[in-house]
């Protein structure tokens, strides 16, 4: 397929998912059902162009003067894949597959908007509604925060030091471009896709197969790596999903202790056990029921809750997930977040640690939850979060949003998702 093409199918998905209010991988995998000629080069240049599309979808529109699948799909061709209009014209001009070409009023509406300055809240290509709780979680920085959760993300890789080290893992993948993240020690990256290309499957390597290494962001991976698992400790990962932080802790205890992977929603729960196995972590235990951890209570050394949020810090990734978002999931999710905490706590030892984190940016799932918790349980303090990064990522600290009750990562400031953690100890 030509760009024309590419284009084409590009708008029909996005219309699609305006009309039919779906995910954009759900639409993207229809259409490609539906459509088998298309390569695999051709389903990842459409989803980069739908995908960025929804990135840059208040800067496309304001662009183009209109809010529109074509418009933003034009807008996103001409602010992230560097074409200019009469390029466009020209390549299109003899593809029958194409739509139809810019007409006078798009082409007078984009010289026009060119020539004029984003507004903060358009730059920043965010809901509406969304201003203001960005706005309360940066100051001033807000507009440049969330313009940087509006950016092709990185592949990070964590490498499994149960099985490989970082340099042998880094030889299997030099093909791929990979390279040593910035922060995590066990981090591997691959840099943001170019143009049309498409990331490597890294899950069809050989390494990958033999459990050398994860697909994980680097945040993710620092949030585990700040919950200060040791060697011989009682852990509970209470909202294990997947497993990807599971996974990150047992290697950190170097296979000693227990962890003991619960998540409410069995469902989430399945894919841990081929991944269990493909590691080689043998010190997790998973169990889907609350009555499972009942011997552990007041006994554990550490209590991880990687709670049910927003995933506001995950929008390069998901970028349809902040269209889909709105006031009410919000408050269901810090509905779940307290009731949660409530539960888990009764977990941690006289002594232990309790970690809370997010992958959201908002403070009324971040600060507000650990400031309302700490006021029901006078048991608990937070710890002191700076010295925390200086024991576990020496040199690192001043990239981090640090403060009394947490710390927050940013893609403008740490360079990965948007991630939140708390640590709190349990006092006698």
């Amino acid at each position: 397929m030509r760009l024309g093409g590419r284009l084409a199918a590009a708008i029909e998905i996005l219309d699609d998912m305006e009309r039919r209010h779906r995910p954009a991988a759900d639409a993207l995998k229809d259409w490609g059902l539906s459509h088998r000629f298309a390569g695999a080069g051709d389903r990842a240049a459409i989803g980069n162009i739908v995908y960025d599309a929804l990135r840059r979808r208040c800067s496309a529109a304001f662009l183009m003067g209109a809010d529109t699948p074509r418009a933003t799909a034009f807008g996103a061709l001409l602010l992230e894949g560097g074409h200019e209009v009469e390029e466009l014209d020209a390549t299109m001009a003899d593809d029958r597959f194409a739509p139809p070409p810019l007409d006078m009023s798009e082409r007078a509406a984009i010289a026009e908007n060119a020539r004029r300055d984003m507004p903060d809240a358009v730059r920043a290509d965010v809901p509406d509604w969304c201003v203001s709780h960005i706005e309360a979680a940066f100051g001033e920085a807000w507009p440049a925060e969330a313009a940087a959760l509006s950016q092709r993300p990185p592949l990070d890789l964590r490498v499994n030091r149960l099985k490989a080290d970082r340099d042998r893992v880094l030889a299997e993948l030099e093909h791929a471009g990979a390279s040593p993240a910035p922060i995590a020690p066990d981090g591997l990256r691959i840099p943001p896709i170019a143009g049309d290309g498409r990331h490597p499957n890294v899950q069809a390597e050989p390494a990958f197969h033999k459990g050398w290494f994860e697909v994980q962001d680097e945040g993710s991976q620092v949030a585990a790596v700040l919950c200060g698992a040791g060697p011989g400790s009682q852990v509970i990962d209470y909202c294990a999903g997947a497993g990807g932080k599971t996974l990150a802790l047992a290697a950190m205890m170097e296979g000693r202790g227990q962890v003991f992977a619960h998540d409410a929603d069995r469902h989430r729960l399945a894919p841990i056990f081929d991944r269990l196995k493909r590691s080689g972590a043998h010190n997790v235990q998973v169990v889907s029921r609350t009555e499972g951890l009942a011997q552990l209570d007041g006994r554990a050394d550490l209590v991880v809750i990687d709670a049910p949020c927003t995933g506001s810090g995950t929008w390069r990734r998901r970028p349809d997930a902040k269209w889909r978002l709105g006031e009410r999931q919000l408050a269901a999710r810090q509905v779940e977040q307290a009731t949660i905490l409530d539960d888990a706590h009764r977990y941690v030892k006289v002594g232990g640690r309790l970690a809370y984190i997010t992958c959201s940016i908002f403070r009324d799932e971040n600060h507000a939850q650990i400031a309302a918790f700490l006021s029901r349980h006078a048991e608990f303090r937070t710890v002191d979060h700076g010295a925390l990064l200086e024991s576990h990522l020496a040199g690192h600290a001043d990239r981090f949003r640090v403060e009394d009750l947490g710390v927050l990562m940013t893609p403008h400031s740490t360079g990965t998702d948007g991630f939140f953690v708390a640590v709190m100890e349990r006092a006698a």
